[in-house]
């Protein structure tokens, strides 16, 4: 007989912290929404809302474009 797992519900964090905008800078926030290859992770493995999910890629671009963030890890 299997047993229900509790999965905790996921928030998003920039509404929680209440922040103006994300900033590009901020490489190591915009790390964690990567993966390993470099690719953006979704909004369903993250949790951050659709509001947030855009910002957060245009942040990453953004990043990218100014060499701040590499387009493909190691």
């Amino acid at each position: 007989m299997q047993q229900k797992r509790f999965q905790r519900r996921k928030f998003c964090r920039f509404c929680a912290e209440k922040s103006a905008y994300i900033d590009y800078k901020d490489t190591k926030t915009l790390r964690s929404y990567l993966t390993e290859r470099g690719k953006l992770l979704p909004r369903r493995m993250t949790g951050v809302c659709a509001k947030h999910q855009r910002s957060l890629t245009e942040a990453i671009m953004r990043a990218r474009n100014i060499a701040i963030l590499s387009f493909v890890e190691r």
